[in-house]
C-alpha cells in the first residue's frame, strides 16, 4: 500500500495554476465553499502522481477504448452543462424546486477529483492505480472533500454522481450533476460499442 498517498506534503500545484485549470471556480459565489473546493483540488494534487498538464492529455475515462476527449475537456463540459441546467430549472421550475446553484457547480467541479488518486501514468499511458482498483473515485473524492471542509450536500454529489449513486436517494443538485456527467460520457460509450 502506498503510504505516501496519505501523508500531506507541500503542494506541487499553486493556486494560480489551479485557477488556470479551473476558471469555473470563480462561479462559486460562496467564498467559503469556493475555498473548500480549491483546497480539495490542491490536496488531491499533493497526493496524486498526476500534474495539471496531465489532465489536459489523459482520457476522461478508462472505460472507453482510445477515448478522444481529455479529462479537463470532459470535466469543464460537465460543469457548464450542470450550471446551465440548474439555471434553466430555476427559471422554469424555481417555485416547485429549490436549487442551490453553488452546490451544483461545486459538486460538478469536484465529482471526479478522486480520479487523481484512481489514475496514474505508466509507460506514457493512463491506467488505474493500485488504489483505484480498490477505491473508485467517488469514494476517494468524498474522502478528500470531507478532509477539506466541503459540506455534506456537495459530498453527496461526489458520492452519487456515478453508478454508485443509483443505490441512494439523490438530491436535486445531485441529479443535475449526474445527468450532466452522463450526457458527456454516454455518447462516447455508445460510439465505442457501435464500433465493435
Amino acid at each position: 500500500m502506498n503510504d505516501q498517498a496519505t501523508a500531506p506534503t507541500k503542494s506541487k500545484v499553486s493556486r494560480q495554476q489551479l485557477e488556470q485549470l479551473w476558471p469555473e471556480l470563480a462561479w462559486i459565489d460562496n467564498s467559503q465553499l469556493r475555498e473548500a473546493v480549491t483546497k480539495t483540488w490542491l490536496l488531491a494534487f499533493e497526493r496524486s502522481p498526476l500534474l495539471p498538464e496531465d489532465l489536459n492529455t489523459i482520457p476522461f475515462t478508462l472505460l472507453v477504448a482510445n477515448c478522444p476527449t481529455s479529462f479537463m475537456e470532459h470535466k469543464r463540459c460537465v460543469v457548464h452543462i450542470a450550471k446551465d441546467a440548474a439555471h434553466a430549472m430555476q427559471n422554469f421550475m424555481g417555485k416547485a424546486l429549490k436549487i442551490d446553484v453553488d452546490t451544483v457547480i461545486a459538486g460538478a467541479i469536484l465529482a471526479d477529483v478522486g480520479k487523481l488518486l484512481e489514475y496514474e501514468i505508466k509507460d506514457w499511458k493512463a491506467q488505474q492505480s493500485e488504489r483505484g482498483e480498490l477505491l473508485r473515485h467517488p469514494f476517494t473524492g468524498v474522502a478528500l472533500a470531507l478532509e477539506c471542509g466541503v459540506p455534506d450536500t456537495v459530498c453527496h454529489i461526489i458520492a452519487a454522481h456515478a453508478a454508485e449513486g443509483d443505490l441512494v436517494k439523490r438530491t436535486t443538485e445531485a441529479f443535475i450533476v449526474h445527468h450532466a456527467d452522463f450526457m458527456a460520457y454516454l455518447p462516447f460509450k455508445n460510439a465505442n460499442n457501435l464500433k465493435k
